[in-house]
């Protein structure tokens, strides 16, 4: 049961987004450190599913079932299941010290002459491969703090190049949590999707990298760590078999399977028990986000049923009919689309949550102005992750600009990379480019 368009529908997200972005002021305001996470999404939004509930029609235990069902829905039960995998595979790699195999490998082969340029494509290529911009940024950030203190390269630019870069990763690995958000709500493959985000991604890389030639100077990097270059596989066997379009749980499943033999073969006391615990660790690193995708499924279809959904469509489609887009064109399913989760992911502070929220109506918006599913997966992606890269109080910015010891509002200038995306996003969406090919039947 759907009743007509109601905006009271709404306002169980707004108190969501009200307690998780109020307490992130509130703590912000008393100087704790990364204030906006001092209170989880999964517990900020319990308030909102009891008002929900409280606010639905009919019979208590048929607002139940609907949220209920809302859980259960396929396409959140199935992206739980990568969020796991995922997370094992994550876990495994670094415990076998493929992470930084990756990063001193990535580093060697640079040249002393292109120092932020090649630091934006090793934070790039271990980001995609690690699927986390944050565990990239913890990885490498602080790689980036020394090339800044050894050489003559300004800190923020130093520090901004490794935040853009790892934001490139983040937008287009298909482990990340963003991409498999994206493409499971807007039922596409992940292959398909990294294609259609590449297309738009890899100009804006190179303007960067341009951008960050002229401004590297002369610049010199210290000895590194010889790199095992066996570790470096699972990321490879990952990346080729998403490329080629394997099923994304065998991909995953593959990664860990190769990573845990090359820990058994090559790692000193690493053991079947050692990679039994490695793969239960990464299960609980995504306790967060698994457990709010749960409850986000739930509230959403409360809100579907009770016309929130519809409403917010309408709203979403006014605005981009008074910013000139026509109503019967995809532009303005595009800019809807882009909209909607640029605003929810100011509010959020968070990428994927973002996306979760706004999943159902970039749906719906999609097949009403006839957008691919790919598209509306890659700008779903594209927008969040470029505003979660340039958010003083987002996760990414709080942590590079902890380790740096910068300002993060001075720090957000200095990513370079995202600036240059929301052009080329926004450029594609003005163009109708890359050109949507229908997939043969």
């Amino acid at each position: 049961m759907t009743l007509s368009r109601s905006p009271l529908a709404l306002v169980p997200l707004l108190l969501f987004l009200l307690l998780f972005v109020g307490s992130g002021l509130w703590y912000q305001a008393q100087g704790v450190e990364m204030p906006f996470y001092q209170i989880s999404a999964p517990v900020a939004i319990l308030p909102a599913i009891a008002l929900a509930l409280l606010l639905a029609h009919g019979r208590f235990s048929e607002r139940l079932d609907a949220f209920v069902a809302g859980v259960a829905d396929h396409t959140i039960i199935t992206m739980v299941l990568i969020y796991l995998l995922a997370g094992a595979f994550a876990s495994v790699t670094a415990a076998i010290g493929g992470v930084d195999a990756t990063v001193n490998w990535a580093l060697s082969v640079v040249p002393p002459a292109l120092i932020l340029p090649g630091l934006f494509v090793v934070t790039a290529f271990v980001a995609t491969a690690m699927g986390t911009s944050m565990g990239t940024i913890s990885a490498i950030a602080p790689l980036a703090i020394g090339v800044a203190g050894a050489t003559e390269l300004p800190l923020l630019l130093t520090v901004g190049t490794v935040v853009g870069g790892a934001m490139f990763g983040d937008n287009l690995s298909i482990i990340s949590d963003t991409t498999i958000a994206a493409t499971r709500t807007q039922g596409c493959d992940m292959r398909d999707k990294f294609r259609m985000n590449f297309k738009i991604a890899l100009p804006a890389a190179l303007v960067t990298l341009v951008w960050l030639f002229v401004l590297s100077g002369r610049a010199q990097l210290g000895d590194l760590p010889e790199a095992d270059l066996i570790k470096m596989l699972p990321y490879l066997l990952v990346l080729g078999l998403a490329v080629a379009g394997v099923n994304v749980f065998l991909v995953l499943f593959s990664g860990v399977l190769l990573s845990g033999v090359i820990g058994l073969a090559s790692v000193d006391g690493f053991s079947v028990a050692t990679w039994s615990a490695n793969i239960y660790d990464g299960y609980s690193g995504m306790q967060e986000i698994l457990i709010l995708s749960l409850l986000i499924g739930g509230l959403a279809a409360l809100m579907k049923r009770e016309g929130g959904l519809g409403w917010l469509i309408g709203r979403i489609e006014w605005v981009s009919r008074t910013l000139g887009a026509k109503p019967d064109s995809r532009r303005a399913g595009e800019l809807s689309i882009s909209a909607s989760v640029a605003l929810t992911n100011l509010c959020t502070a968070n990428n994927t949550v973002a996306i979760l929220i706004n999943g159902s109506v970039a749906k719906e918006l999609a097949q009403r102005y006839n957008v691919d599913p790919r598209r509306s997966a890659s700008l779903l992606d594209i927008f969040s992750c470029v505003i979660q890269g340039l958010l003083p109080y987002g996760a990414q910015i709080l942590l590079a600009a902890s380790l740096a010891g910068v300002s993060p509002l001075a720090l957000v200038t200095e990513v370079r990379y995202n600036w240059v995306l929301a052009l080329a996003a926004l450029l594609s969406i003005a163009f109708a480019w890359p050109k949507v090919k229908t997939k043969a039947q």
